[in-house]
């Protein structure tokens, strides 16, 4: 169902389901679509039209429920099918969203991180360890890890001009989405997905006068 949901719905959706997942915790059972616009300051017309994506509906006067708002989110986003993934750069910020255990909540698996530095291989990060990048593709044995771990995501932190090397790395090891957090723009074939995590250009649009 994922595919069917416009790509500004999805980001939208995922806001909702984290703003839903405090309510639970709260134990708030109900929520109106102006509670969540008012949230994100966004027009709660637009939220009612993104939740309607997910087939669901709420109350007049009441709202949704919660909790099943929640669910029906993770169902169209498909949060709950397990997509593992392994972080290439174990530096300050690999490390860091290794840490990041929200992950787990949308579904996403980090299983393992890989990077150059022998000071950091055979280190472990929140329980995943570390190898040296070599090992994403053994062509002694030709063993993938990638195959053995059933991995397709792979998060890329390494230095910028690392990235295109990294990229043709994972490319051999049969990785079908990359989420790069570097600033390189990445050349890959037609098949393989890429998203760019701008975090410079969010950082200077969070800042423009």
């Amino acid at each position: 169902m994922v595919k069917a949901i416009p790509g500004k719905a999805v980001k939208r959706l995922t806001l909702y389901h984290y703003i839903l997942s405090d309510c639970t915790r709260q134990n708030v059972e109900h929520i109106s679509s102006q509670q969540i616009a008012g949230l994100l300051q966004i027009d709660d017309s637009q939220v009612r039209k993104d939740i309607a994506l997910c087939q669901t509906s709420g109350r007049t006067n009441v709202g949704y429920k919660a909790a099943e708002l929640k669910k029906a989110i993770e169902q169209a986003l498909g949060f709950k099918e397990k997509k593992s993934a392994f972080i290439i750069g174990a530096g300050n910020l690999g490390r860091a969203l290794a840490r990041h255990t929200d992950f787990q909540d949308y579904g996403l698996d980090i299983v393992a991180l890989f990077d150059t530095d022998p000071a950091k291989i055979d280190t472990l990060v929140n329980g995943r360890k570390v190898f040296h990048i070599s090992e994403l593709f053994h062509i002694s044995t030709r063993e993938n890890l990638v195959n053995k771990q059933k991995v397709e995501i792979a998060i890329l932190t390494v230095p910028g001009a690392a990235a295109q090397k990294s990229a043709e790395l994972l490319l051999q090891s049969q990785i079908k989405y990359i989420w790069n957090f570097t600033p390189a723009v990445l050349s890959v074939p037609d098949n393989i997905r890429v998203y760019n995590e701008n975090l410079m250009g969010n950082f200077l649009d969070f800042t423009k006068n």
